[in-house]
């Protein structure tokens, strides 16, 4: 059951297509994928393409854990590692630690781990609350934009805040 994961590249067509108007049924035609693995892709985001992720100038890039796994193939010491790309030790030996150890530490798994750990576990308001999705997707297809669906639904909906959202710049066409 369940095909492959949609990869990252795949996301970025699915969004790039979404946003040129294009249907869900011909991105899955286009990406060889099936009808559902396109919309579950959609809906679990609520209709709305997330922002790119940044990174923290605090957080490890690849080509440091590349470094890293260098480091730790050479039996080089967390503290040698860490001045040699500029870190604490202690964050070095942590990330050591949290990502398989010293034996089994490898920089693209630990990446892939790091970007896992670090998604907001809480979906979207509008992939949770299905009524205010159909609402603010329905007036986008009357090209109403964020600000006036936003201002919109706090009037109609004053005494109910699950059915009020505030303008998102992803939101914006």
């Amino acid at each position: 059951m369940g095909g492959a994961a949609v990869t990252e590249a795949e996301k970025a067509e699915i969004w790039e297509r979404r946003s040129q108007g294009e249907s869900m049924s011909s991105i899955a035609r286009h990406l060889g994928r099936g009808l559902e693995t396109v919309r579950r892709c959609v809906l679990l985001n609520g209709g709305v393409r997330p922002r790119p992720r940044t990174r923290s100038r605090c957080e490890l890039t690849g080509v440091e854990r590349e470094e890293i796994s260098r480091g730790l193939a050479a039996q080089h010491s967390c503290h040698a590692i860490a001045r040699r790309i500029q870190r604490a030790p202690s964050s070095i030996s942590r990330e050591v630690a949290r990502n398989g150890g010293r034996v089994g530490y490898r920089a693209a798994e630990a990446e892939q781990a790091t970007l896992r750990r670090s998604r907001r576990p809480k979906a979207s308001k509008l992939a949770l609350c299905p009524r205010l999705r159909a609402e603010v997707e329905g007036r986008l297809s009357l090209r109403w934009s964020p600000q006036q669906i936003s201002a919109f639904l706090k009037v109609e909906y004053a005494q109910d805040p699950d059915m009020q959202i505030s303008p998102h710049p992803a939101l914006r066409a």
